[in-house]
Order: C-alpha cells, then sequence, then structure tokens
C-alpha cells in the first residue's frame, strides 16, 4: 500500500468524506505537496440557522475544527514516521498581518489547496463548494515534502444566476460576483464587513466568531 493509500485510508476511517493531493509552488516551510480533507458539518446544525447562528452551530464548528487538527496531527506523525516532514494549517486560524497584508488570514488558504486537490470550487459566497456536500463542510490541509499524487481536473461547477446568499448576506459582505481561479477574495467577498457584523450582532451567540446564513441557504449540498 502506498503512502497516499494509507493517508487517504487513515482520514476516511476517522470520518473525513473526502481526501485529495496536490503540487503547489508557495507552500509553507518551502514543502509542496498538501493533503486536502474535507470534514462534514451535520445537517441538522445547519438547518436550524435562520437570520443567525445558533448555539449549537458554535459548538459543531468548534468541535469538528478540533477534530480536523487532530485528523491533520495523525496523518502528520504518519509521514514523519516514514522520514517526511510535515507542517499543518490550523483548521481555524487567523494570523496577524504584517505590512501590506491583508487581514483574516490564515496561514495557508484551505480552500485554494482543495480547489487544486479536484474537491470542488469555490461559489459566489467565497465559500468552498465540495462537489458532492456543497458547503456543509470544513476543511483541513497539511504539507508534506512526501510526493503524493495530484489530482488530475478541477471541480466543473458554477453557481449561475442563484444569488441567495448574496440576499441572504446580514452584512452586505458577498459581492455576487462569480468566482474564478486566480481571483483575489477581495472581488467577491468583504471579509471586514463580516467580520464587523458577527462582532456588533453575534457576540452572545459564538462571540461573534460564527454566522453560517450564507451555508444555511446554498441549494447545493442541501438535503
Amino acid at each position: 500500500m502506498t503512502i497516499a493509500e494509507r493517508i487517504i485510508n487513515l482520514l476516511l476511517s476517522e470520518g473525513a468524506c473526502d481526501v485529495g493531493f496536490c503540487e503547489v509552488s508557495d507552500g509553507p516551510a518551502g514543502l509542496k505537496y498538501a493533503v486536502s480533507l474535507v470534514l462534514p458539518l451535520s445537517d441538522t446544525v445547519i438547518d436550524e440557522i435562520k437570520d443567525a447562528p445558533t448555539f449549537p452551530y458554535f459548538h459543531h464548528y468548534r468541535t469538528v475544527n478540533a477534530c480536523i487538527d487532530r485528523l491533520i496531527l495523525k496523518t502528520g506523525l504518519l509521514l514523519q514516521s516514514e522520514g517526511w516532514r510535515y507542517m499543518p494549517v490550523a483548521a481555524s486560524q487567523s494570523i496577524p498581518p504584517k505590512g501590506g497584508e491583508r487581514a483574516h488570514r490564515g496561514l495557508y488558504s484551505h480552500k485554494k489547496a482543495a480547489v487544486l486537490a479536484g474537491l470542488g470550487t469555490v461559489g459566489k459566497s467565497a465559500l468552498f463548494i465540495h462537489r458532492e456536500r456543497g458547503p456543509r463542510v470544513r476543511l483541513g490541509t497539511l504539507f508534506t515534502d512526501c510526493p503524493l499524487p495530484a489530482a488530475d481536473l478541477p471541480v466543473d461547477f458554477s453557481c449561475g444566476d442563484c444569488d441567495l446568499c448574496v440576499k441572504a448576506c446580514p452584512a452586505g459582505a458577498i459581492k455576487g460576483t462569480p468566482w474564478r481561479e486566480g481571483m483575489e477574495r477581495e472581488e467577491i467577498f468583504d471579509a471586514e464587513a463580516c467580520n464587523s457584523y458577527m462582532r456588533e450582532h453575534f457576540m452572545k451567540i459564538g462571540r461573534g466568531a460564527v454566522c453560517g446564513i450564507c451555508v444555511k441557504v446554498c441549494p447545493f449540498g442541501s438535503k
């Protein structure tokens, strides 16, 4: 069994619904191979969201993130035991911007790695849209120097004329511009507007860190 097969078996057996690999030129620590994993969210929890996040959603969001971090660590330990290096990317962690950098960004874009790994695409909402489960997922990413098989083809998907997320976003953060490869996030989504609205309106539910309305209204992946 190859190391790639071992990684896939490990992650799927631990609850991931999809796993992919890609090669990049800008990986952290000079590591150019990425493992991208997808963990499904609870449809029941998502379906309860209306015009604000719920307490179950906030708890679920944190629990899933912790699970992703654990799975990424187990994957890294497997690679390290075979003599390879690895760098985990936190499931949800913003790094303070330096001069000229944009805020609300992590060590590396989980969405970018997942798209390159052939697991889905990006919608007008700037959410990752999984090829089967739509936006009702969370992502994990790990970088390594272990050569892993890259995806053959990107996922062919478009939001078309759908603008449900644009209309539903209480912050007006979703601009309604269709995503295309190479676009900057700011062209389709105002992250500062989103975060400011959550801090102003949802501090009592999730300390202003979650919303989920755009996830709820997206018809792709909805039951």
